[in-house]
């Protein structure tokens, strides 16, 4: 996808204008134009599928992207979604099980619900704040002035691929690991920052649907090279009388990629047998995806284009999560624009966007500048098991602390002992 300059409407037909134009209606994308409409942005939300639709990924949702679906309006307890108490780490003939923390900022608990329907709902939350979405238009190639920044989306529109041009002062970049309009724009991926690939796969398992917990295996062995899997196996239960199952991968790049499927294999081999996780209880087929991580697509924020999401890289490095940080810069990257929208076109307004990046920086910029340290040199090489030590699986206050290091789960200012250690632990990372 190409920068074009900007055509006359008439040379590209049908077209909308807005105040600010979102491209991509995944997580991301529908957060950033729900909370734009809320702020009363006139803000067009641009989606190249339909829904509901499948998107690869573990379903489950720990308790930082449950607070942003309540922040939403997301009615949590309808039917859909299943309620997790904690987690269960597997690892080395050893399992415990880990508490979601009472925490004042945070649920006490996870959600797990398909994507298959998720995106679905989340688009409508935006819709009826106000966002309007237009499915089955693909983003083409942005559209810039002569100065080079973006000023809308050249698209096709429809089966027929009908040209078309959405103009907006603003646009929000959240298509995914794709990152079309990002890379046209000419940001590229930060090959030293992680790219994990992951798989999952639905099987129907009565016997483990209704699992009250996330459960993790980190003792699994490659197929081709038997080395320890860099990165983790999950069974998600779905409360409907299936499993989400798959795994993460980090490979290091000494080691090259990871056999998923004969991996997968292998570990379902030694699953109990009454689980029924089986070929014959299988309910899609395999399918994969790859995980930008670690902030991998920088700046956030350049001539009047916003990355969010997976565009940007925001999968967490320490865990392969991904939708409770897009939900979140989704909310930081709309407030961001309603306060600079408050503002006249010109330098005052771009000081106000630059806040985009920085507060972005500020909460997760430590943080995930010590997971990229520790996937690169622990995670991408052995996976979790040395993180699991036994030492750690035989105290339930490191255990505590282990889950709340993984997954962010932390509050400022601190609540208890725990936070008190996290937060010092990484105000000590030394800031970019």
């Amino acid at each position: 996808m190409r920068p074009s300059p900007s055509p006359s409407q008439e040379e590209t037909g049908a077209g909308e204008d807005a105040q600010v134009v979102v491209v991509g209606a995944g997580p991301a994308g529908s957060a950033t134009a729900l909370h734009l409409a809320r702020a009363g942005v006139d803000v067009l939300l641009l989606e190249k599928g339909g829904f509901p639709r499948e998107k690869v990924c573990g379903d489950g949702l720990t308790p930082r992207g449950v607070h942003q679906l309540v922040r939403m309006g997301v009615d949590i307890d309808a039917p859909g979604w299943t309620r997790q108490r904690g987690m269960r780490w597997v690892c080395r003939g050893r399992e415990v099980l880990i508490e979601w923390p009472s925490l004042g900022r945070y649920p006490d608990f996870g959600l797990t619900r398909s994507r298959y329907d998720f995106d679905q709902l989340l688009a409508e939350h935006a819709t009826a704040a106000g966002a309007r979405l237009r499915t089955g238009v693909k983003a083409t190639a942005p559209l810039l002035d002569r100065s080079g920044r973006i000023t809308g989306v050249h698209a096709e529109v429809g089966p027929q691929g009908r040209p078309a041009v959405f103009r907006a002062p603003l646009v929000v970049a959240a298509e995914g690991a794709s990152a079309r309009t990002a890379l046209a724009m000419g940001l590229e991926r930060d090959t030293r920052r992680p790219m994990a690939t992951a798989a999952r796969r639905y099987y129907r398992s009565p016997a483990r649907a209704d699992d009250p917990y996330l459960e993790l295996w980190a003792d699994l062995r490659c197929s081709r090279t038997d080395r320890d899997l860099p990165g983790y196996g999950w069974i998600f239960p779905l409360g409907d009388g299936r499993v989400n199952v798959g795994l993460g991968a980090l490979p290091h790049r000494r080691h090259g990629a990871v056999d998923l499927r004969g991996t997968l294999e292998r570990w379902l081999a030694r699953l109990p047998e009454e689980w029924g996780i089986t070929e014959e209880n299988a309910d899609s087929p395999l399918r994969g995806a790859a995980l930008p991580m670690g902030f991998n697509r920088r700046p956030q924020y350049g001539r009047g284009l916003l990355l969010v999401g997976d565009s940007a890289g925001m999968i967490s490095p320490w865990n392969g999560e991904g939708i409770a940080q897009a939900l979140e810069a989704g909310e930081i990257a709309a407030e961001t624009v309603a306060m600079a929208l408050t503002r006249p076109h010109g330098p005052r307004r771009e000081q106000a966007l630059r806040r985009y990046p920085d507060e972005i920086g500020r909460r997760w910029g430590r943080y995930y500048r010590l997971g990229n340290l520790v996937a690169a040199q622990v995670l991408g090489r052995v996976g979790y098991g040395p993180l699991l030590h036994d030492r750690v699986m035989d105290s339930p206050l490191l255990l505590a602390a282990m889950a709340r290091l993984l997954t962010q789960l932390t509050d400022e200012p601190s609540q208890d002992g725990i936070d008190t250690v996290l937060n010092t632990l990484i105000r000590l990372v030394p800031a970019r």
